[in-house]
């Protein structure tokens, strides 16, 4: 065996190393409580919301496997549904917990990807795609969070508003940037010999939309569980949760843990509200990262298990 089947197998086995460090980031997250806090904050929450949160996680992770559907149609390659699903999902349900989503999510991608013919410069480009329409929904989400959400959110201070002002500019700069490079620019950008080339208006703007609906989603997630406890404006809550989102992804922190104590604790003043606080965070956290993670798992298993059999009917029915 050379060196580049050695390199390839072992990229393609860090997705299972990162599935691991995933699952042991989101028991370290719940670890510091107790089976009785976890029983009781899921058990404090009514039926209904917890149906609601548990569907909007659902239309979340559909927006997120959209994603390599976006950047299937950006490389010029088609694949059966069910692949770009279950590698979406797979992704970042691991991503999401165990950070650093490029190098953890791209691993996942190319082990599945290149199985199914898809060349290593293609799934970079795949990775470098969805990476942007991450980023591209950051900047349309933290020019909306900015107008939202209340002064008091962070504390006050005249530098934490500078800071976020600051921000806000340069999202509004970057957004700019990006879809007017998307109309004008048809210029090659290479990178190490891969060409790059700027998606269409059509579908940066898609990618806008796409990565929105996957932030939304979220925020509907916690939001189903703390608006049984506590009077909040969805618009306030709303606010806060993006820039609360797109900081916790950039600290690279897994989950954004402590990004979100920080921000709701401002706004959410008092003890009562803080120990509401903790028991919605608590079902966010198990909602959102945890069963999609424990799913993916199965799913994973499953597919490994089976995997000769589906390709094979896959192959077959082309």
């Amino acid at each position: 065996m050379n060196i580049s089947a050695i390199l390839n197998k072992l990229v393609s086995w860090l997705g299972l190393f990162f599935f691991a460090l995933a699952a042991y980031m989101i028991y370290r997250q719940l670890s510091k409580y107790s089976l009785d806090e976890l029983k009781t904050a899921l058990l404090s929450i009514p039926v209904d919301n917890l149906l609601y949160a548990l569907t909007a996680s659902f239309i979340g992770y559909v927006a997120l496997s959209t994603y390599d559907y976006l950047a299937l149609k950006y490389i010029k390659k088609k694949l059966a549904a069910w692949k770009w699903i279950l590698t979406g999902f797979v992704g970042f349900s691991i991503s999401n917990n165990a950070g650093h989503a490029i190098v953890s999510g791209g691993t996942v991608r190319y082990r599945f990807y290149s199985r199914w013919g898809i060349s290593p410069g293609d799934i970079v480009k795949m990775v470098t795609f969805s990476g942007f329409t991450y980023l591209v929904a950051c900047f349309f989400l933290i020019i909306i969070g900015y107008v939202l959400t209340p002064d008091h959110a962070f504390g006050g201070n005249d530098s934490t508003k500078m800071s976020t002002f600051i921000t806000m500019i340069l999202s509004v700069v970057g957004l700019a940037i990006y879809l007017w490079a998307s109309v004008y620019y048809k210029k090659d950008l290479v990178i190490k010999g891969i060409d790059f080339k700027m998606p269409n208006l059509k579908l940066a703007l898609v990618q806008v939309f796409i990565g929105s609906i996957d932030i939304l989603m979220a925020s509907l997630v916690l939001y189903s569980v703390l608006i049984c406890f506590v009077e909040i404006n969805f618009v306030t809550f709303l606010g806060a949760f993006i820039i609360a989102q797109v900081l916790g992804v950039y600290s690279q922190v897994p989950g954004g843990l402590g990004v979100f104590e920080l921000v709701f604790s401002n706004i959410l003043p008092g003890q009562d509200n803080q120990a509401i606080l903790f028991g919605a965070l608590i079902a966010y956290r198990i909602i959102y990262y945890l069963l999609p993670l424990v799913l993916s798992g199965i799913v994973l298993v499953l597919y490994e298990f089976f995997r000769k059999d589906i390709d094979i009917d896959t192959d077959s029915q082309k």
